[in-house]
């Protein structure tokens, strides 16, 4: 069952001659419980489609649908709202708050819509990424490996439909993104996540159920699925 869905997307800046197509007619399905790696070069519009399936950033036409919602169709606000809900987002930068220990960075964006907090869940998220001792813990605290989990935990805690990663291992030496990348994995397998992670690392796409690459903002190979 598809959870993702791109339909003849495209993004253009600029205008006439100066006009750039950084996506040019991008189509692509997800289904829940998959792990995608979408590989590409830098300038292959791979960090601009991220965008797009996030709803960071609107589509200069096509849509997008995130649990058969047309995200284009929603205001700025409810926008703001569906995004907080239903897409976790793990970046290259942690985007930790500093003055925040571990559990509070975790559970911050549930406390921002105000929704009760699950401990148990929360605590299970935190084992599960080995950071049960690290809950006390400020950012500055912990190495680069600890924050990029704390950031994974963070996107989990929602129970989004997907979870988008941006060059997550950016960061990190080659052994500690492997590690990050495994503990994210196995995270995905444990609470049946869905996750599109962008990276131009092929090695790190081999981790992925599926790998898709794009080149000149199109698509040019979507990879086989490995799950039934």
């Amino acid at each position: 069952m598809s959870i993702l869905e791109a339909k003849d997307l495209k993004k253009i800046y600029g205008k006439g001659e100066n006009a750039v197509h950084a996506l040019d007619g991008v189509n692509l399905q997800v289904d829940k419980g998959e792990f995608v790696a979408i590989v590409g070069t830098s300038g292959s519009g791979k960090s601009t489609l991220l965008h797009m399936l996030g709803g960071l950033d609107r589509p200069s036409s096509g849509k997008v649908y995130v649990n058969d919602v047309d995200i284009g169709s929603l205001s700025d606000d409810a926008l703001t709202i569906f995004r907080r809900r239903k897409i976790g987002f793990v970046f290259q930068a942690f985007n930790l708050v500093p003055v925040l220990n571990v559990y509070e960075n975790v559970i911050l964006p549930m406390e921002l819509d105000g929704v009760k907090v699950d401990k148990a869940y929360v605590d299970e998220i935190l084992e599960t990424l080995m950071l049960s001792g690290k809950k006390e813990a400020l950012p500055n605290q912990l190495s680069g490996g600890q924050q990029q989990r704390v950031a994974i935990a963070r996107a989990l805690a929602f129970r989004p439909a997907i979870i988008l990663a941006d060059e997550p291992t950016g960061n990190l030496d080659s052994k500690t993104g492997q590690d990050v990348l495994s503990l994210l994995k196995i995270s995905a397998e444990k609470y049946a996540q869905t996750i599109v992670m962008i990276t131009h690392n092929d090695e790190i796409a081999q981790l992925a159920d599926r790998i898709i690459r794009i080149e000149d903002g199109r698509i040019v190979s979507t990879g086989e699925r490995s799950r039934a």
